[in-house]
C-alpha cells in the first residue's frame, strides 16, 4: 500500500485534532476514520466522513418518534422488517464517503454503480504515479470454460511466470514510454491528457466516493459476492467490514436478507415444492434452461 507523504501528513493531523460535535456519530465508525486499510498491492480503503448510524434508519423508518423507541431490540427488530421488506428509503438516511485507491479496470467496473457521487485523480492536470497492480500467483488464473465472464483454474508453473512477466514488461514498457512522451526538462512533449491514452488499464488512480447506505448495500451484494471477480472483490471485503462496525443491526440483517438468502424465480420454487412432496424432478421436467437448473441445484444442494 502506498500512501503519499501528503496523504499521511493529512491523516496524522486530522487524528491529532478531534473535533467536538453535537450529531450522532457511530463508535464503531469512528475507530476507521481516516485510517487507510490495504488491498491488493499497492491499493487502499479509507473512510473520510460518515453520516448516521442504525439509529438514524429507524428515526427516518418513524419520522415523528425523534431518536427512536428506547428498546435496542425494537430498533434491530424494525431494520429487519426494513431489510425482509425491502424498504430502502431509512438506509439512504446513512452516508459515507471514501477515498479509494485502484486499479484502472477496477474503477471501471466499480463506476457501473451509478448511484455514488465521484471525483477521480485526473491524468489531464497530473502524472500518474509508476505503480502497476500485478497479481499474485495464485490469482493468476485461465478463462473459465463455462463462464465468459469468469475464471478457470489457476495457472501454474512455467505459465504463471512467463503472464507475470509479461504484465511486469508491459506494464514497465508503457510508462518508460509515457514519461519519455511528456513535455518535461524543456523538451515541448505531449499533453498530459494525450499520453496517458498509453498507459496500461493496470495502473492505480484514485477518487473519492460518496454513497447513501441503501445503494452501498446494494454494491457490496454484488461486487462481495463469491461470483465477482477477485480484484473488485477484496475492496467489497474490506468495505464489508467497515460498513460491520459502522451500522452493526444494519449489517447483520443485511448479511441474512442479502447475503446470505437466494432469489428463486416461480419454476425454481415450483421445483421445489414438487421435490418437498416426494416428486423426482430433473432439468427435463423442470421447464428451466441447463443454466438455470445448475443455479437452481446449487441453491439446494451447497
Amino acid at each position: 500500500m502506498s500512501l503519499t507523504p501528503e496523504q499521511n501528513a493529512e491523516i496524522d493531523e486530522l487524528r491529532s485534532n478531534p473535533s467536538e460535535t453535537l450529531r450522532v456519530v457511530s463508535e464503531g465508525m469512528e475507530k476507521h476514520l481516516y485510517h487507510a486499510i490495504p488491498v491488493l498491492d499497492h491499493g487502499f480503503v479509507r473512510v473520510i466522513d460518515y453520516m448516521g448510524d442504525d439509529a438514524a434508519i429507524c428515526q427516518a423508518a418513524r419520522v415523528s418518534y425523534g431518536k427512536g423507541t428506547k428498546s435496542v431490540q425494537n430498533d434491530e427488530g424494525l431494520i429487519r422488517y426494513l431489510m425482509r421488506h425491502w424498504h430502502s428509503t431509512p438506509f439512504e438516511m446513512c452516508e459515507i464517503k471514501l477515498h479509494v485507491k485502484l486499479p484502472v479496470f477496477v474503477a471501471r467496473q466499480w463506476i457501473r454503480h451509478r448511484t455514488a457521487n465521484v471525483n477521480e485523480y485526473s491524468a489531464r492536470y497530473s502524472i500518474l504515479d509508476r505503480e502497476f497492480y500485478i497479481p499474485a500467483p495464485e490469482n493468476i488464473a485461465a478463462q473459465s470454460a463455462v463462464n465468459n465472464q469468469g475464471r478457470g483454474g489457476a495457472l501454474e508453473g512455467e505459465e504463471a511466470a512467463r503472464v507475470l512477466e509479461i504484465l511486469k514488461a508491459d506494464s514497465a514498457r508503457s510508462y518508460d514510454n509515457y514519461q519519455a512522451m511528456i513535455s518535461q526538462d524543456g523538451q515541448e512533449g505531449l499533453a498530459r491528457e494525450l499520453a496517458r491514452m498509453n498507459l496500461p488499464a493496470n495502473i492505480y488512480t484514485q477518487w473519492y466516493w460518496k454513497v447513501d447506505l441503501h445503494n452501498l448495500l446494494h454494491f457490496l451484494r454484488l461486487r462481495a459476492d463469491a461470483h465477482a471477480q477477485y480484484e473488485i472483490r477484496v475492496y467489497a471485503d474490506a468495505i464489508c467490514n467497515v460498513v460491520a462496525d459502522w451500522v452493526p443491526a444494519a449489517y447483520r440483517a443485511f448479511e441474512d436478507y442479502r447475503m446470505g438468502a437466494v432469489t428463486m424465480s416461480a419454476q425454481m420454487v415450483d421445483c421445489l415444492r414438487r421435490m418437498i412432496k416426494g416428486e423426482t424432478v430433473d432439468q427435463d421436467t423442470s421447464g428451466m434452461s441447463a443454466r438455470e437448473w445448475r443455479e437452481f441445484k446449487e441453491m439446494i444442494d451447497s
